[in-house]
């Protein structure tokens, strides 16, 4: 059975919630009690991958860094990579090509919050896409499909054919690298996801409609707040842990119960985040 590796891109100007962003990328902002970075991979941890890419800017990466270091801590195996620019999605798996290899690899945008039931990233085919359905796929690349099988996908279109969006959510066979080498940049000069999506045969992909999730773009700030109130809702209410690492890492067998205290105990002492995960070790 194939490999399975993820990419996180982590960068982006958000230039939508300046200034806010003037000093910091998206993927590190506060959502609720830990950083927006921490849901996206929580997903790909969740799914059983452990090599993970985490792809920002020159003048983000560090932070990561320092984030994460070389994800040891929490039995994973991070590193990272700089963007010059912000070329397009499609570019990170130019980027990643030494990472990717020939195993399988999973992208994920690093402002992507999707909380509900495990998402299955294995690949059977070429290429796996995930939609959601929202009210207004003019701002999203738009899915068109019927039992499942894709017709059509458009960029941003005027008059979509459904109301059914990609998210940044995207599975492929190692041959996306050089289908993205072959990619000429868009109109907004970028090397586009659809784009590269559609040098698979609709046949070759697989398309998963995420049903029974909840899913946030938070790149405003309305959404950003949303997602907040969200999290903070679900665990203080239900006492259910979205994106918390080193709870999940310890549920997957990645870390010890010992390594779980010591987190609370050091890395995190006296943050509300550490009573969570003393809470959590309470209980079980």
């Amino acid at each position: 059975m194939k490999n399975t590796k993820g990419i996180i891109l982590a960068g982006g100007s958000g230039t939508r919630l300046r200034p806010i962003t003037s000093g910091v990328c998206k993927p590190l902002l506060p959502i609720y009690n830990k950083p927006t970075i921490f849901y996206p991979l929580s997903i790909l941890i969740e799914s059983g991958i452990k090599d993970i890419l985490i792809i920002s800017d020159k003048s983000n990466v560090k932070s990561f860094e320092n984030l994460f270091g070389n994800g040891s801590e929490l039995g994973l195996n991070i590193c990272y990579k700089v963007q010059e620019k912000p070329n397009g999605l499609a570019e990170a798996f130019i980027i990643g090509e030494d990472f990717i290899g020939n195993d399988d690899v999973c992208l994920i945008l690093g402002d992507n919050i999707i909380h509900g039931p495990k998402i299955d990233l294995s690949l059977n085919k070429g290429c796996k896409v995930f939609g959601y359905r929202v009210s207004d796929p003019r701002a999203y690349g738009c899915i068109e499909f019927n039992n499942s099988k894709i017709i059509s996908i458009e960029e941003k279109p005027e008059n979509p054919k459904s109301n059914t969006a990609l998210i940044g959510l995207y599975c492929f066979d190692s041959g996306c690298v050089q289908k993205a080498k072959s990619l000429k940049p868009s109109k907004r000069n970028e090397l586009e996801i659809v784009d590269l999506i559609k040098l698979y045969s609709y046949d070759d992909i697989e398309f998963t409609l995420l049903s029974g999730y909840a899913w946030f773009d938070s790149g405003t700030p309305d959404s950003l707040l949303q997602v907040s109130n969200y999290v903070q809702a679900i665990e203080q209410r239900q006492g259910i842990n979205i994106g918390h690492l080193e709870i999940l890492c310890f549920s997957k067998g990645l870390i010890s119960l010992d390594n779980l205290v010591e987190f609370a105990h050091t890395k995190y002492r006296n943050s509300e985040y550490g009573k969570s995960i003393l809470k959590f070790v309470e209980e079980i």
